[in-house]
């Protein structure tokens, strides 16, 4: 009976152990979907500044798109870690 309950202790850490790999991949993929997206907006806006400044102040909000949805991702996997 020992062994039953140890052996069910087991395959329950393992399944939680995978559940926290999957969400954690998950994380990761839409931090990269969330980079592509900043990425592309920025240019978008860079490609229609009128001015030079304009442009650099769209380079500017997106590194900070992507600085944020790197921020976010890393509190949410230290949240599924933790």
């Amino acid at each position: 009976m020992e062994a039953d309950g140890r052996k069910e202790r087991e395959t329950t850490a393992a399944a939680a152990q995978i559940y926290r790999g999957a969400a954690s991949l998950g994380v990761s993929v839409q931090e990269g979907l969330q980079h592509a997206k900043a990425s592309v907006v920025g240019s978008v806006q860079q490609a229609m500044a009128g001015s030079e400044e304009e442009a650099a102040q769209a380079d500017l909000r997106a590194a900070k798109a992507q600085v944020e949805a790197t921020d976010e991702a890393e509190a949410k996997k230290k949240h599924l870690a933790g």
